[in-house]
């Protein structure tokens, strides 16, 4: 919440009284401040300061913070946050509800003093509603994440921004192919490298989605500036996970011991509401088991959306429905029962995907029913994800399939029988005009994550 202090006032402007979803829709911190909630339900008759004053007196064992996260999981209603407060948490309806979000902070789960616990490990969204967090807090906790806001200094973020707004002028779709369909991806992004050499490594020697990158490029001056800056927030968030969520405080099984330590760059332009991501994991081929991934978000703030992926005993799962008998097929949709969660990124954030994100969960920016313009980038949003490559994984090295071209690095995610199992195979078939042999050869890793070569 405090993230957004520095964000100058302005009103949210009342919902119309014809939408549907107004009975769910909650303020979010990126459109108020902690002295302007205007409940949209309600005349604003009172002020917000008045409202944590009464709410103070009611319950004065409670910090002003935690009273102003209620208030606003309540719609600025005394009344309603009260009665939260004053008793735990009631059990979601069973009844089927057209809402797709809910609870903008996990603080509003309220517990009574003598109960000190931290939340489960379970997660708390629920399959077909999108549980929406705001706080560092919550995302550490409930999401294989860690979000610093305000990330660099002001002028240093609006800087890198303009420099990469005229980068992103000449960004391309990447096209490809899909169900037997070419298609175009929905935002536009390039590929940033260190050096001259490099560039020329990713020109000749890499293969992506089946085919050679033609627009490389070196990184810009701000980029190279804020790189290292981005390596030490990432490092600190590292260890500070494995101190606090992982078995034992030690890494992961396959993850890297050493520093991480960025070399290349991936800067995605969304240009519009509309433009977006679809649900996805990101390729393991180069960055090797267990990657983290250093995030920063500029310019306008869109949503991102994670999600658990929970392995099925097989790819077509029987179950006999208990009045017919007959078998119902499984779908990918019955695999991700747990819902969504949404990860709201403002300027200047940036998000450390850690170690446990690319294997166990998947990922998305969704497309927005109306966004509010930045006053640099105006209806744009720059994405710039730093990535380690792994001198280990170079295409050299690779096992190369039959036909010629080297294989990529994927992982068994939804059959529960090999889950978490890497696996290398053929891309080709996924390249427009170009037919794949199919190959398909397992894996081999240390503890540390790096390739037994056979």
């Amino acid at each position: 919440m405090d993230a957004f202090l520095s964000r100058s006032k302005r009103k949210r402007s009342p919902f119309p009284e014809n939408n549907p979803t107004r009975s769910t829709k909650v303020p979010t911190c990126e459109t108020t401040t902690p002295h302007e909630v205007t409940s949209p339900f309600s005349p604003d008759d009172e002020s917000t300061d008045f409202k944590l004053a009464l709410l103070s007196s009611l319950h004065p064992s409670h910090d002003q913070q935690l009273l102003l996260d209620v208030l606003l999981s309540n719609e600025g209603s005394v009344d309603l946050a009260s009665a939260s407060l004053s008793s735990p948490p009631s059990p979601p309806p069973k009844k089927k509800s057209s809402a797709t979000g809910y609870q903008s902070s996990l603080s509003s789960f309220v517990k009574p003093p003598d109960h000190p616990e931290p939340f489960g490990k379970k997660l708390l969204s629920k399959r077909g509603k999108t549980l929406h967090l705001y706080s560092s807090e919550d995302v550490e906790q409930h999401t294989p994440c860690t979000i610093i806001h305000n990330f660099l200094p002001t002028q240093e973020a609006n800087e890198l921004l303009k420099e990469l707004l005229v980068e992103a002028s000449t960004f391309e779709r990447m096209t490809f192919k899909l169900f037997e369909n070419v298609v175009q991806s929905p935002h536009t992004a390039c590929f940033y490298v260190e050096g001259l050499e490099r560039e020329r490594e990713q020109k000749t020697e890499y293969i992506y989605n089946g085919g050679r990158l033609t627009d490389v490029r070196q990184l810009t001056p701000t980029m190279q500036k804020v790189s290292s800056k981005v390596q030490e927030a990432v490092n600190t968030a590292i260890q500070t996970r494995i101190q606090t969520h992982y078995p034992n405080a030690q890494k992961l099984h396959h993850q890297s011991p050493h520093p991480w330590k960025p070399n290349a760059a991936v800067v995605n332009c969304y240009s519009g509401a509309a433009e977006s991501v679809g649900w996805h994991s990101d390729q393991f081929t180069y960055l090797g088991p267990r990657p983290v991934i250093g995030s920063v978000s500029l310019g306008v703030a869109r949503e991102f959306r994670v999600r658990r992926i929970i392995p099925q005993d097989e790819d077509t799962h029987s179950n006999p429905k208990p009045e017919t008998g007959e078998s119902i097929r499984k779908t990918k949709e019955d695999s991700d029962a747990e819902g969504q969660i949404s990860i709201h990124l403002p300027h200047n954030s940036l998000l450390v995907m850690h170690a446990e994100m690319q294997e166990s969960w998947k990922h998305s920016i969704v497309p927005a029913l109306t966004i509010d313009p930045h006053p640099i980038s105006g209806n744009k949003r720059i994405n710039v994800t730093y990535r380690d490559y792994k001198a280990s994984l170079h295409p050299r090295y690779t096992p190369r399939c039959r036909c010629g071209v080297p294989c990529i690095l994927r992982v068994v995610q939804r059959k529960k029988e090999n889950w978490g199992r890497y696996f290398w195979m053929c891309y080709v078939g996924n390249v427009p005009g170009k037919e794949g042999c199919r190959i398909f050869v397992w894996a081999e890793f240390d503890g540390d994550g790096e390739p037994v070569w056979r």
